[in-house]
C-alpha cells in the first residue's frame, strides 16, 4: 500500500474533527474521499500532507510513518496536493508557475524549466505558458493547479476538489486528465462533490460523516449504502 491511515484523529480544542478514520490505497489507484460539508474530508487531506499533526494514529506512505513530518519534506518524498482555493502567482506566466513546483526536485532553473514545459504539455497547456496566470479561465486556473503539483514528480497526488466551479463539458476533461496522470503512475486521492466524476474515476470511495468513517467499498457498493443515501448522496442514488 502506498497509504496507509490507521486510526488517524485531529482535534481541535474540543472539537474531534476526525474520529479513528482508517484507509488504505495501494499503488496505482484512484481513491474518493467524500461526505457532506464540514464532515472533516480537508481536514483529514491537511493531516495526510503535513499541514496538521495528528492528534492520535498514525499515517504511513511507502512504509513510513510520516506523521506530524512538514509539507515542504513530504513533497521531496513524493507525496502532492492541490488545493480547493487556487492562488496562483497572479502577475507570473503559466510557466514560472509550475516551474517554481520543479524545483522541488531540481536544482538548476534550466532543468525545472525543462521539467515544467514537459509537464505544460502532458496537461495540453504547453499553448498558454506564456499568459500571465491571473489572465486564465477557472478552467485553465485549474489544470495549472494540478500541473504545479505534478511537476513535483509526486507518488502520491491529493486533488482537493478540482472540479469545482466547472462546466459539465470541463468536468470531463479534468476527469480524463486525472486518468491520464493515474495511467502514468501516480496514485490518486482526491475529494470531490461532482458525484458522477467521483463514481466514474474510483475503483474505492472512503464516505465520513462528523469524521468518522460511515461506508467504504466499490462506487456501486456505496452509492447503494442506505447510511451514505441518507448522510449524503440522496436518494436519486438508490440502487433499483
Amino acid at each position: 500500500m502506498i497509504l496507509k491511515v490507521e486510526g488517524l484523529t485531529k482535534e481541535f480544542g474540543g472539537l474531534r474533527a476526525i474520529d479513528n478514520l482508517s484507509m488504505e490505497i495501494p499503488a496505482g489507484g484512484i481513491m474518493g474521499l467524500i461526505g457532506p460539508n464540514g464532515a472533516g474530508k480537508s481536514t483529514a487531506f491537511n493531516c495526510i500532507a503535513g499541514v496538521y499533526a495528528p492528534t492520535a494514529g498514525r499515517i504511513f506512505f511507502n512504509g513510513e510513518n510520516i506523521g506530524g513530518q512538514k509539507p515542504w519534506d513530504l513533497c521531496k518524498k513524493g507525496l502532492a496536493r492541490t488545493f480547493q482555493i487556487v492562488k496562483p502567482f497572479a502577475s507570473k506566466t503559466v510557466l514560472y508557475n509550475v516551474t517554481v513546483g520543479s524545483f522541488a526536485t531540481c536544482e538548476r532553473r534550466s532543468e525545472a524549466e525543462a521539467k515544467a514545459l514537459e509537464v505544460l504539455k502532458f496537461l495540453n497547456l504547453h499553448d498558454k505558458k506564456d499568459m500571465l496566470s491571473g489572465n486564465l479561465t477557472i478552467a485553465d486556473r485549474k489544470r495549472l493547479e494540478i500541473a504545479r503539483a505534478l511537476a513535483t514528480e509526486p507518488k502520491l497526488l491529493l486533488l482537493d476538489e478540482v472540479m469545482a466551479g466547472l462546466r459539465p463539458s470541463e468536468v470531463d476533461e479534468v476527469v480524463e486528465m486525472i486518468r491520464k496522470i493515474r495511467d502514468s503512475g501516480v496514485t490518486i486521492l482526491l475529494i470531490e462533490h461532482i458525484m458522477r466524476a467521483i463514481m466514474a474515476l474510483s475503483d474505492r470511495v472512503v464516505v465520513i460523516q462528523f469524521g468518522k468513517k460511515i461506508s467504504e467499498g466499490e462506487p456501486a457498493e456505496v452509492a447503494a449504502d442506505p447510511n451514505v443515501i441518507k448522510a449524503y448522496l440522496g436518494d436519486e442514488y438508490v440502487a433499483s
